[in-house]
C-alpha cells in the first residue's frame, strides 16, 4: 500500500494579514505551495492526498485546488473545527480558533488507515522530503516506528519576525532524543534566539518543520492524550494549542515511539508573513528556470 500525504491546510493565516496564503497563487503559473508538495508527493510514490481544512472554505479549495488535481492523484478532505472535541469538553467562551497542529491531525483518524506523511500547507519542502519519507513509510514500519524530516535551523527563519520551531535533540544513532517547541524564534543581532527562553541555537541545530512519518497508531496516541491530558490542562487557556513536536516528544520519553531523524538536504522555504511572500516568489522562479520544477504543474 502506497503512503498517504496528510495536508495541514486549515490555519487561519493570522500572521498572513488573515487571508487564507494556503491559496495564495505563487508560482509562475499562479501555483500555491500545495501544488508543489502535491507534485512531489507525487513523483516520489504516494498513492493520496487528504487535506484538513475548514468548512467555510470547502468550495472555493474544492474548485480551486482540488479540481487540478483529478487524473493524478487521489484525494480526500477533512474539516478542523474549534468544536471538533471529546465529550464532555465543549469551547470556552470566547475562544475563536482550533486547537493547533496535532489536533489538526487528528481530524485524520477516520480517513487515514496506512502510514502517512504530514506537511504543512504554507511550506515549500523539495522533492528530497518526499522520496526520503517515501522510502521510509513503504518500508511497512511497524506501529511506532516514525520518521521526521530535520532541518537546519538556519534555513528555516524568517527575517519579517518571529517563527514557531520544533528544536530536536537528535542522538548518535540518529533517532531523535528530545524536541522543545519554540513558538517565537528570531535573529538577534546575528544570533538565532528564543525569545521564549533567552535560549541562543548554533545554525546547525536541528528543527522539526512539521514534516512527519507516522503509523496509523499514531492518532489513538494523540486522542488519548488530547482527552486526558491537554484538554483538562489546557482548555480554559486562551491560547493554547496541541502542536505535532509536543505530542512526539511526549511519546519519545514514554518509549512508546522511535522516531528516525532524516536530514534533508532539499530547499525549505515559506510563508509566515505576507512580507515573506516576494521572496518565495523568486525561488519558485528560479526553480523553474533551473529546470527542477515544469513552468506549469498541473
Amino acid at each position: 500500500m502506497k503512503p498517504t500525504l496528510f495536508i495541514l491546510a486549515a490555519g487561519m493565516a493570522s500572521r498572513y494579514g488573515g487571508s487564507l496564503k494556503q491559496m495564495d497563487g505563487l508560482g509562475p503559473s499562479g501555483e500555491i505551495l500545495m501544488d508543489y508538495s502535491v507534485f512531489d508527493a507525487i513523483r516520489a510514490g504516494f498513492g493520496r492526498a487528504v487535506f484538513v481544512i475548514g468548512k467555510h472554505f470547502e468550495n472555493d479549495f474544492r474548485e480551486k485546488v482540488l479540481s487540478k488535481y483529478a487524473g493524478k492523484i487521489e484525494t480526500d478532505l477533512v474539516f478542523q473545527s474549534l468544536d471538533a472535541l471529546p465529550a464532555p469538553f465543549a469551547p470556552p467562551e470566547g475562544r475563536t480558533k482550533p486547537w493547533g497542529t496535532n489536533h489538526a491531525v487528528l481530524m485524520g483518524r477516520d480517513a487515514i488507515k496506512e502510514p502517512f506523511l504530514v506537511i504543512n500547507a504554507d511550506d515549500f519542502y523539495g522533492l528530497d522530503t518526499f522520496e526520503s519519507a517515501a522510502g521510509f513509510l513503504s518500508a511497512k514500519p511497524l506501529p511506532g516506528e516514525y520518521c521526521m524530516i530535520g532541518f537546519r535551523i538556519k534555513n528555516t527563519i524568517s527575517d519579517k519576525g518571529s517563527v514557531s520551531r520544533g528544536v530536536c535533540k537528535v542522538g548518535a544513532d540518529g533517532y531523535l532524543e528530545k524536541i522543545t517547541e519554540h513558538k517565537e524564534v528570531v535573529v538577534d543581532n546575528g544570533a538565532i534566539k528564543s525569545l521564549d527562553t533567552g535560549e541562543t541555537f548554533a545554525p546547525e541545530t536541528m528543527v522539526s518543520m512539521n514534516a512527519y512519518g507516522f503509523t496509523p497508531d499514531y492518532f489513538e496516541h494523540s486522542a488519548e492524550y488530547f482527552e486526558k491530558t491537554f484538554l483538562p490542562e489546557n482548555l480554559d487557556v486562551p491560547k493554547s494549542e496541541f502542536y505535532i513536536p509536543k505530542m512526539v516528544d511526549v511519546l519519545i520519553q514514554r518509549g512508546a515511539a522511535k522516531v528516525k531523524c532524516i536530514e534533508t538536504g532539499a530547499k525549505w522555504f515559506g510563508v509566515t508573513y505576507a512580507e515573506d511572500r516576494p521572496a518565495v516568489v523568486r525561488k519558485l522562479r528560479d526553480l523553474a528556470d533551473a529546470g527542477e520544477y515544469p513552468e506549469k504543474l498541473f
